[in-house]
């Protein structure tokens, strides 16, 4: 997290008409939970028409989510936060900067905040996106919150769970696996680890199986995307996945079930590989108790079986292990961030003007 610093020397105002609001701000998703007892979340895309043509045919200046996924064409497409890190060199506002902004200026417009209130927000980023860039986060929520404060998100899930110490947690986004140690303190740079073996490299692989076994399907990535979120699995047994491809224009069904289940056990080594980091590194008396609390969320632990396949890999490599799996994986960022906007005092948030 960071340690931030207030602009005005008496500290946020008092806590009466202020808006406590957890944001996930992830690669594929952003998520919000606010004090009022809204969520929502949207498709972490935003788009701009690219010429008058695409500003008549769309009527709007901006479009966000799915709708901008769908019309992507028509647009100046953006995902801001690809591989989990918002670039910004302090210098003007790019055209991924300003998507960013707009992204936390719609999530914020869909927690309704009333016209009196201040807003607070704390702000749940990719590891890296946290350590590296935080001026841009901060650059980009400067025009929709009245104060902030950023933490890793594989902290916030931790922290809405009440599970500080003693745990590992596993956050697989689209871009990024976030890996954090927690053992009663803040986590600092050494105690978290941070891969790009997340849910998008899952899509390369299959697509690249897909082109190795059946060269004559025509596909997309958003296709190949469709097809992993219907049928994820790392499971010998698992749900058939017959899926349609184009063969020269003319609908065709493949079974994909070996591809789909290949492509999502390549992301299993890596985590474990990760996770032995973070063990390994520990004091020795307590290593057994990071082995057996390991805690998967982020959208990514909606792949079947993947807690299992993880424990096993730990059996065979670190001598034991047990995950336990979130129950809440779309919002479990949000929660926690929004539990920390509720626990933190005045000196701990950063006043943007």
């Amino acid at each position: 997290m960071t340690e931030p610093t207030s602009s005005h020397p008496d500290g946020p105002p008092a806590r009466e008409g202020i808006l406590y609001l957890g944001i996930d701000l992830g690669t594929s998703r952003t998520a919000v939970s606010a004090s009022n007892g809204v969520r929502a979340s949207i498709a972490s895309h935003v788009g701009y028409p690219k010429d008058v043509v695409s500003r008549k045919l769309l009527g709007q200046e901006v479009l966000f989510g799915e709708e901008a996924l769908e019309h992507r064409l028509a647009l100046d497409f953006h995902t801001p936060l690809a591989k989990g890190v918002l670039k910004y060199d302090g210098e003007g506002e790019d055209g991924d900067l300003r998507a960013a902004r707009d992204l936390v200026r719609e999530i914020v417009r869909r927690a309704r905040p009333r016209p009196d209130e201040l807003v607070y927000a704390v702000i749940g980023v990719p590891s890296e996106a946290g350590f590296k860039n935080k001026d841009a986060i901060l650059e980009a929520a400067r025009d929709s919150v009245d104060s902030v404060m950023l933490c890793s998100e594989p902290f916030a899930v931790a922290y809405g769970q009440d599970m500080l110490d003693d745990v590992l947690v596993i956050d697989i986004g689209a871009g990024t696996v976030d890996l954090c140690r927690m053992h009663g303190t803040m986590p600092e740079e050494s105690d978290q680890i941070t891969l790009e073996t997340a849910g998008d490299s899952v899509d390369q692989r299959l697509a690249e199986l897909i082109r190795e076994r059946h060269p004559e399907a025509q596909f997309s990535m958003r296709m190949v995307k469709s097809f992993k979120e219907r049928y994820s699995s790392v499971a010998d047994q698992m749900e058939p996945a017959l899926v349609e491809m184009p063969v020269d224009g003319k609908p065709t069904t493949f079974d994909l079930t070996e591809e789909i289940r290949e492509a999502c056990r390549s992301i299993v080594g890596p985590i474990v590989d990760g996770l032995h980091r973070l063990i390994a590194s520990f004091d020795p008396e307590f290593q057994h108790r990071l082995r057996n609390r390991v805690l998967l969320a982020g959208g990514g632990s909606q792949i079947k079986g993947l807690d299992n396949a993880i424990e096993r890999e730990m059996a065979q490599r670190l001598g034991g292990g047990r995950v336990l799996h979130i129950e809440e994986p779309v919002y479990g960022g949000a929660e926690g961030a929004l539990k920390i906007a509720h626990d933190m005092p005045a000196e701990f948030w950063q006043q943007l003007s």
